[in-house]
């Protein structure tokens, strides 16, 4: 695989399921060798301290999580422009990408469109960029209905978490190939979890019974990665395997079928040994 000058790649932690403090979870990320992490935008001055704080104290690097939350469109839209301005414009660090949690699946396709077109304008302002991610319940969530935005928008970006269009289709989406050509060439930023036709996850990706999924998984991921070493640009990757209820547990219990730090910084040192 040829590499242009240029390309560079950054794996991020999550902090989905830390149940210790931001800072402590700097560091532990730092130590076990991540660039950088995901994290949702602090909408408080406080809370934005603490976060720029920790990544100065660990020398992390950012990248934003945004999204709207109300179920009507008005109010949901005007959140996640005052959530992203505010993350693409802070003047404290600034992000390598910011990740959207875009829309939702029940609005309209004029409804979603608003905020692609916001976004548009916001990240050839900034130079940032932003991406719309492949999520369940967001406007994005299944393959044939992403393909109707990609083919209307050309500008539109793409964090690329396949698990979701596996587990809507029901398939690894051996029939949707055209959508996956087209879809691997938007695409900037992953969310590195393994899903399958019946669930978003994975129970343990080392695990010989998940080689099929795993296998698919990372044969889109090899694509993505030749595109940004051919063109001498970044990527970015996120390895986002969830605690419970995306970790399978056990009943009664609840205790979780895997350590979720561990399946992550696994999946960390893997794709760094086959992409760097």
């Amino acid at each position: 695989m040829s590499t242009t000058a240029g390309f560079e790649l950054k794996i991020m932690a999550t902090n989905w399921g830390w149940e210790g403090t931001l800072d402590a979870y700097c560091a532990k990320a730092k130590k076990e060798g991540y660039d950088g992490i995901e994290i949702w935008w602090p909408m408080e001055a406080a809370g934005q301290k603490e976060l720029f704080d920790a990544l100065k104290t660990h020398g992390l690097e950012v990248g934003f999580l945004c999204a709207g939350h109300q179920p009507e469109f008005e109010p949901h839209f005007e959140l996640f422009k005052r959530m992203t301005e505010a993350a693409a414009t802070n003047s404290v660090q600034r992000p390598l990408y910011i990740n959207c949690h875009s829309g939702r699946d029940y609005f309209s396709f004029e409804q979603n469109t608003k905020l692609l077109e916001f976004t548009r304008g916001l990240a050839s302002r900034t130079g940032l960029t932003i991406c719309h991610e492949t999520h369940r319940s967001r406007m994005l969530f299944a393959a044939p209905v992403a393909r109707h935005y990609l083919e209307s928008d050309p500008d539109l970006r793409v964090t690329f978490d396949v698990s979701h269009w596996c587990n809507v289709s029901e398939t690894l989406l051996q029939d949707q190939a055209a959508t996956l050509d087209l879809t691997l060439q938007r695409v900037d930023h992953i969310h590195a979890r393994i899903g399958h036709p019946e669930g978003p996850q994975v129970s343990d990706p080392r695990a010989p019974e998940w080689k099929a999924a795993v296998d698919a998984h990372f044969a889109w991921w090899d694509v993505v990665v030749a595109r940004k070493k051919r063109e001498g640009r970044r990527l970015t990757i996120l390895t986002e395997f969830g605690p419970p209820d995306y970790m399978p547990t056990l009943p009664y219990t609840r205790q979780p079928l895997g350590d979720q730090w561990a399946i992550n910084a696994y999946m960390m040192h893997v794709l760094r040994s086959r992409y760097a």
